[in-house]
């Protein structure tokens, strides 16, 4: 699994670098010659998605790193790291697009009508964004990577401002050149709105959110179909980039010997591990069936 998962993540990051440089050129190649500052700003863009791609394969190859003595849960939190390095990138790049579309729209007299090759462009960005998007953000959802996945987010994003460019050089040709500024600031407004969805989803996973309710149960199934074992409670899961682990109380019979109640804590944690892959570590703590205590700690393992 680990094997495919390099492979996979290695293929998604090599091809958005390459597709993204490509049109890192022709963006600003036919932006500048259509006369087209939204294109101009969409190249740009597709720039920083070299360079975020970049990160996002070096934040998932440092997250395959086994455990160390230094780190005993592995390297993980490299990838949602990695992720807000990306918003970093794109807060800069939505800063010089939106501060050049201003300078247009103050200064109308800046302002050219893009030619049709503008147009034509757009299309080609369109389709060339969603099938790359697509492929990028399935991949990392089947690795588990955040940072795959936020890269791919990213590169989703250049569908809806190709589309921008295309409706606004249709409707600068007909007497409306103001819009061509005002679609890069559109597409500035959208990098910060994507920036900040990348940031909240990958400070959520640093901070250890609650994951969905669907693992939790997952794991209390698993947990409960363990011979001898019952009442799983107290679950709880930490995210370290792509897996996680997981923390929780079982309910035994409290006559049982000490080795007994040891082994079904094993075979407990054996089953998570082999049934929900992303659960990389488990910690399973025994409770006597009927025995009330107090669960209420600040942090409670």
């Amino acid at each position: 699994m680990d094997d495919y998962r390099n492979k996979a993540g290695t293929k998604a990051s090599a091809v958005a670098i390459v597709a993204n440089t490509i049109l890192t050129v022709l963006n600003i190649f036919v932006g500048l010659m259509s006369g087209s500052y939204a294109l101009v700003s969409e190249g740009a863009h597709t720039l920083s998605d070299v360079t975020t791609s970049i990160i996002a394969y070096a934040g998932f190859r440092i997250g395959q790193k086994p455990a160390d003595k230094e780190h005993p849960l592995g390297h993980g939190r490299a990838e949602a790291i990695s992720g807000l390095l990306i918003v970093v990138f794109l807060a800069i790049v939505a800063y010089e697009i939106i501060t050049g579309a201003f300078n247009k729209l103050l200064h109308p007299e800046l302002i050219t009508v893009p030619d049709f090759y503008a147009a034509l462009m757009a299309v080609f960005g369109i389709f060339v964004n969603y099938f790359i998007s697509e492929y990028i953000i399935n991949i990392g959802k089947e690795i588990k990577s955040p940072a795959i996945v936020a890269d791919g987010k990213h590169q989703k994003t250049d569908i809806f401002t190709s589309i921008a460019i295309l409706i606004s050089v249709i409707l600068a040709n007909i007497g409306y050149p103001i819009l061509d500024p005002l679609v890069g600031l559109l597409i500035g407004l959208l990098i910060i709105k994507t920036a900040y969805d990348i940031g909240k989803e990958n400070i959520d996973n640093i901070m250890g959110k609650v994951p969905s309710q669907d693992l939790i149960d997952k794991i209390r199934t698993v947990a409960n179909l363990t011979p001898n074992a019952q009442g799983a409670h107290n679950i709880k899961v930490d995210y370290l980039g792509s897996y996680a682990t997981a923390y929780l109380h079982v309910q035994v019979d409290g006559n049982m010997p000490l080795n007994e109640t040891h082994k079904i804590a094993h075979e407990v944690e054996d089953n998570i591990l082999k049934t929900i892959p992303e659960i990389k570590s488990v910690m399973v703590h025994v409770c006597p069936i009927g025995l009330e205590y107090d669960h209420d700690q600040e942090i409670d393992n």
